[in-house]
């Protein structure tokens, strides 16, 4: 028993702390700087104002996380994030494949209770900053659950809260809002009538019972379903992240105005629901409830701070390429009309670029304030390029960033201005593809410290076996292949068979872009002359590659002609179609309804698993692409060529060596290998055929000379990493590969330091 007599008043208790670096904001941008940070030897306090991490992709929102592959609707090929954003993504897929959103919460909150040096304030938020002229040293926040103030001091903070908290409070400069066209020159930059920002989102999930279930709609519920112009789209079948539409709160201000937007969105929500169980036009809802829907509204737009780059339209659609860049994009330029549900305008306009586009560190930290680090959706960028980089797999991208770049500063006593110069931005870059990040158009110095390799074989490809089913050429399919710079394509051999005699083009196509996946120039063009029932036919193209690049053999869309199929699945080639992907376009082709300052192109995309398929065919003489030098050139991803060894289809006992002339002091070994970088992965909702991806080494062993160093099983990441207690010498490092998912191997590559 305690009693406390009465007292003239009473504090809440105070706890001190202190750290190399202070990340403010939990969602998958802080969590991955935090980690990042941590793994690179930094004591870091990261404070989340929710009882749960991931911000929009956590289960008090349930927005699925989605990057530069997004939904696999446009031209990024093995675009899907890397490092530490991969892994969640991975360990996910592993965990949860169908996308239950409090089993994703799950995987967030082991990652960061297992992490040393890593120390999580949940429910915990900054309420002010303390600065020394243009350095913040100490936050303060307060936990209302074990009514406990904190005060954090640090050498470096870094600002993933969406809203800017740590940046708003410590004065350092931002916009909200649009900039109008002519300041950067964007052709996307909305007007008035479309509006300056975008607004918050809150989701529901239905669920069918045993019977029928009644539903009498709240008094604020809305009334009138045509106050929503596009309420024919609705459906029983619709919920969750499909009704990302039912958005409203641009015209507010979306920080302070956060309450009224979200009893607003209530009210469309419960109006929505009323309309499809109570309006007669449903019946097969009458055996739906509503399961669950979301208290805090996902929030897309707020505060965006400025830093010594601001990222613009012409970044994005024009592919620039940034000496200082350190991590990539993909999703569309996808803005919302300000008045969200309520607008006459359609839901989102979305513009892609014909391939990733890259970061510059230079957008990733505060131009006003020497210690602050940006993340998540406040970094220096304009509003039309924000409609990009705001995705939840970019903001994670972003997160390790910096850090990593915090990681940095600490041992080279560098402020982030000072690193993102030439001279310094490289140990970054570089840093960050030692962990597995891919930077588009970058690539890995020397990967295995002078190395030589050898392997116990190599594929090459000479046919891919007939498996009996066939393929409809119903619409325009590819099959997408690399060629080396002054190679030329052997005779390729394909079993077709049409229903009449008739011609069948197909076009040889590539992107003028070295390391795009957008077909925008076409080569050479082969002819077939096809006869009724079944034959093989021969291509053969008059050409010869003046570079590396990937090439796309474009087969004519012919209801009457199929092609037959094969089994295997190659790592680095794929089948694509000039389809569409709804969630993304609205057509098979980007097309502007105006100058907006975007191209027009073709998107040529693969299908999901387990439905991707891949032609029967022989080749007249073996395609070597898969040799164990490739994992020597430091480059993560198949971009040019497919950058990876792959073993000989027969080959049970695969392996590969690296080799040093003299000993060498190894401390950290990192293996990179294929995991379907293709596969976006979606965090909930949408679930997923397989817990690993096919081509995933699930079982390996690493020996150092004759000393086994590890054996893993049950592997399901693409980035093993590999931390040694103590350094060790040794002359050769070993791989032995003992079982895949399914699929050939594929390494990238041995990163050793």
């Amino acid at each position: 028993m305690k009693i406390f007599p009465q007292s003239a008043a009473r504090c809440f208790p105070t706890q001190y702390l202190h750290a190399d670096l202070l990340v403010a904001g939990g969602g998958l941008a802080g969590l991955c700087a935090a980690l990042a940070a941590a793994r690179d030897g930094l004591q870091v306090v990261l404070i989340q104002d929710r009882p749960v991490l991931g911000g929009n992709a956590s289960s008090e929102v349930r927005l699925w996380a989605n990057g530069a592959t997004s939904h696999m609707g446009n031209n990024n090929r093995w675009a899907r994030e890397g490092g530490i954003m991969g892994e969640i993504m991975e360990e996910n897929l592993w965990r949860n494949k169908e996308g239950n959103p409090v089993m994703f919460d799950l995987v967030l909150l082991d990652l960061a209770k297992t992490q040393q040096g890593l120390t999580l304030l949940l429910n915990t938020a900054v309420y002010e900053v303390e600065k020394e002229q243009q350095r913040i040293t100490q936050v303060s926040a307060f936990n209302p659950i074990n009514e406990t103030f904190y005060i954090v001091s640090a050498e470096q903070f870094c600002d993933a809260t969406g809203d800017g908290v740590l940046g708003f409070l410590a004065g350092a400069e931002y916009r909200e809002g649009a900039e109008d066209a002519d300041e950067l020159d964007e052709k996307m930059a909305p007007g008035d009538n479309f509006g300056h920002k975008l607004g918050h989102s809150i989701y529901f999930y239905t669920k069918q019972t045993a019977g029928p279930v009644n539903f009498i709609p709240p008094s604020f519920a809305l009334k009138d379903i045509t106050d929503i112009p596009r309420y024919k789209r609705l459906t029983s079948t619709l919920n969750g992240c499909d009704l990302w539409w039912l958005e409203w709160g641009g015209r507010l201000d979306t920080v302070h105005e956060s309450e009224e937007i979200k009893w607003e969105l209530w009210k469309i929500v419960w109006g929505v629901w009323d309309h499809i169980k109570n309006s007669g036009q449903f019946p097969e809802a009458e055996n739906m409830t509503i399961e669950w829907v979301g208290a805090i509204p996902g929030k897309r737009e707020s505060r965006r701070f400025v830093g010594d780059h601001l990222l613009c339209q012409q970044d994005i659609i024009e592919q620039r390429d940034h000496y200082d860049a350190v991590a990539y994009g993909g999703w569309s330029i996808d803005l919302h009309p300000a008045d969200g549900v309520y607008s006459t305008h359609d839901g989102c306009r979305q513009f892609h670029s014909k391939g990733t586009y890259t970061i510059p560190f230079r957008s990733l930290y505060s131009r006003t304030l020497d210690n602050l680090l940006l993340t998540g959706r406040l970094i220096s960028a304009s509003h039309v390029a924000f409609g990009s980089a705001r995705v939840m797999c970019t903001c994670g991208l972003l997160g390790e960033v910096v850090g990593r770049a915090a990681a940095l500063c600490k041992t080279h006593n560098l402020t982030p201005r000072e690193l993102a110069r030439p001279e310094h931005v490289t140990a970054l870059q570089q840093q960050l593809q030692r962990n597995g990040c891919y930077i588009p158009r970058h690539w890995l110095s020397d990967p295995a410290q002078g190395a030589t390799v050898s392997a116990s074989s190599e594929y090459q490809l000479t046919e891919l076996a007939p498996n009996g089913q066939w393929q409809p050429l119903a619409e325009r399919m590819a099959l997408l292949l690399p060629v080396q710079a002054g190679a030329s394509l052997p005779k390729i051999t394909l079993r077709l068979r049409s229903t009449t005699p008739l011609q069948l083009a197909v076009s040889l196509l590539g992107s003028k872009r070295a390391g795009n996946f957008t077909p925008d120039e076409q080569y050479d063009e082969c002819i077939l002359q096809l006869s009724p029932g079944e034959g093989e036919y021969a291509l053969t193209f008059n050409w010869q590659s003046a570079r590396d690049q990937y090439l796309f053999l474009a087969f004519d869309a012919r209801d009457s002609v199929e092609i037959a199929l094969t089994d295997t699945h190659l790592p680095g080639m794929m089948t694509v179609f000039n389809s569409l992907n709804a969630r993304v376009a609205k057509h098979t082709r980007q097309v502007a309804d105006g100058d907006y300052g975007v191209d027009e192109f073709d998107f040529w995309l693969p299908r999901r698993h387990p439905q991707q398929i891949m032609p029967a065919l022989r080749v007249s003489q073996p395609l070597a692409y898969w040799g164990a030098q490739n994992v020597l050139n430091g480059r993560l991803r198949p971009e040019q060529q497919i950058n990876a060894w792959s073993p000989a289809a027969n080959d049970n006992t695969p392996e590969i060596i690296w080799r040093w002339p003299t000993p060498q002091s190894l401390k950290q070994l990192t293996l990179v290998q294929d995991n379907d970088f293709d596969n976006a992965m979606e965090s909930v909702q949408m679930g997923h055929p397989y817990a690993v991806t096919p081509h995933c080494i699930t079982h390996y062993r690493l020996w150092a000379d004759d000393r086994l160093l590890a054996e893993v099983k049950a592997n399901h990441h693409s980035v093993c990493q590999h931390c040694l207690d103590e350094p060790l010498t040794a002359t050769s490092i070993r791989l032995e590969i003992l079982a895949t998912a399914g699929a050939l191997p594929a390494v990238y590559s041995l990163n050793v330091s």
